[in-house]
């Protein structure tokens, strides 16, 4: 039980600063990914470097703007805390290293710090399965892998959509507020295209009802939207709260074809119009605040909501560096380790 142990914390990504040419890069590299848009190279290239960055760089780099502080992106630096804290709980006999799927650090340089070690968790961190975003982790890391002369034992934790302390560390988060001044609450999960869902099922099962992701089974335990469907519930049942005041929904729509439904700004839009006027939104596919929560959620759909008649939109504060997520990351990976 003495061996040294390695752990490679991997989120999304983030521009290393919010200048519209680092927003340029960031999202060239992103979208480029053949898991991202999954569409054949060549086409996925024209369509990535010539239309959708070209046009979306310099306003991104204005909505990286409304959230970048002083010490940088959120993203990187809850990153960096959660980083220091789990190596603090966990000890010596572990490495922890934090790596971003696209630009800095790397999965690459992060790997090479942990080279020697006996074994290797990855940590994807997402709660729920995607091709787009874990599946790609993975991709990135075997890749660099095949390189090394000696591979370690390894373990890759695909999800954890209903990990009872991650699910308890959200309602905390919720709690501070008074959830009785609330007239709805809102679960806003990031969308995909409903092929990227349907590619991923091997049992003719995907979208074959309108509630084929209402329970997680044996048919769909891989799925995206099953297993957001399956955090929703968790949280509701240790809230306690209703489902009449409870909808769930999927936000960053990107092009025409449809995805995953319904839509965030929809959902909000008819809850406006039938009379709701104080919202709490959860986003419990993000474990650190990020453009999509503070920016996305706390900016633009506040305003919508507004807009429509609603009085107020608040936001549960992601995990970000607390006590409770970093205990729930140390026992996820004790679980990890061999008798």
């Amino acid at each position: 039980m003495s061996h040294r142990v390695g752990i490679l914390l991997v989120n999304l990504g983030t521009p290393d600063s919010a200048k519209p040419q680092d927003v340029k890069r960031y999202l060239t590299q992103f979208l480029t990914d053949g898991r991202v848009i999954d569409i054949p190279w060549f086409f996925r290239q024209l369509l990535v470097r010539g239309v959708i960055v070209r046009k979306r760089y310099r306003d991104s780099s204005k909505l990286y703007q409304t959230i970048w502080t002083k010490e940088g992106s959120p993203l990187k630096i809850y990153g960096n805390e959660v980083k220091a804290k789990l190596q603090e709980a966990l000890g010596e006999r572990f490495s922890v290293a934090l790596a971003m799927r696209y630009q800095n650090p790397s999965i690459e340089e992060a790997l090479n710090k942990l080279q020697g070690l006996k074994q290797l968790i990855i940590i994807p961190l997402f709660p729920q399965y995607a091709s787009a975003t874990t599946g790609s982790i993975y991709q990135e890391v075997f890749r660099i892998l095949q390189k090394w002369e000696v591979i370690p034992a390894l373990t890759c934790m695909s999800h954890f959509a209903t990990n009872e302390e991650m699910i308890k560390a959200f309602c905390l988060s919720a709690k501070k507020r008074d959830l009785s001044q609330y007239d709805h609450f809102v679960f806003s999960y990031h969308g995909l295209p409903e092929r990227q869902v349907q590619k991923a099922d091997r049992c003719n099962h995907c979208l074959k009802s309108p509630n084929c992701c209402q329970m997680l089974t044996e048919k769909n335990q891989n799925c995206y939207s099953a297993q957001c469907v399956a955090t929703t519930k968790a949280i509701c049942e240790y809230l306690k709260l209703s489902k009449e005041k409870v909808s769930h929904c999927y936000q960053s729509r990107l092009g025409k074809d449809p995805w995953l439904q319904p839509y965030a700004s929809e959902t909000l839009e008819q809850l406006a119009k039938k009379g709701a006027k104080r919202l709490l939104v959860f986003s419990p596919a993000f474990v650190a605040d990020c453009l999509e929560t503070l920016q996305e959620i706390g900016i633009e759909y506040q305003a919508e909501f507004k807009k429509w008649g609603g009085e107020k939109l608040d936001l549960v504060e992601s995990l970000n560096a607390k006590p409770e997520w970093i205990s729930a990351l140390k026992n996820m990976i004790l679980k990890q380790l061999p008798t």
